[in-house]
């Protein structure tokens, strides 16, 4: 199965297709007609880094029954919406900083959507050409702090 990822070499920053261990640089528009280059990257020296720069990371809580009810919560009748720091986003291998080790911190696996394009107002029928991919991400958080306010 082929992915497309950010990688970086040297100070040269690429989208590139990863297939069986090797990745192939990335020639066209992501969002037109992807081409690829035919010889592999070598890998000595390539970093993976997280799939974009977004302008801001919007998550969604409580999005799911199970998670509500082990929080000791109804799921809410309108989505909850926070924003998290785009610094918050590390490459592979990053550091994750837990400033508070005492308090009670919570790992979680989620899957992101990563939109592509600037989108207002669309339907659901139409949102999906605005999605650029999927990835993965580790959600941590401080249940401590979170505990002591209403989210």
């Amino acid at each position: 199965m082929a992915a497309i990822g950010r990688f970086q070499k040297g100070d040269e920053v690429f989208y590139a297709k990863a297939v069986d261990g090797e990745i192939f640089r990335l020639l066209g528009d992501v969002f037109g007609s992807p081409s690829f280059d035919k010889k592999p990257i070598k890998l000595k020296g390539v970093r993976t880094l997280p799939p974009v720069t977004p302008s801001k990371v919007i998550c969604v809580g409580l999005n799911y029954a199970d998670h509500a009810r082990e929080s000791g919560k109804q799921p809410p009748k309108e989505p909850l919406f926070w924003f998290k720091a785009t610094t918050s986003i590390i490459p592979e291998g990053g550091k994750i900083e837990v400033p508070f080790p005492n308090h009670r911190t919570a790992f979680e696996a989620e899957l992101c959507i990563v939109i592509g394009r600037r989108v207002r107002n669309v339907t659901p029928a139409a949102a999906a050409r605005y999605i650029f991919g999927y990835t993965t991400a580790q959600d941590i958080s401080d249940r401590t702090i979170q505990n002591s306010e209403s989210q």
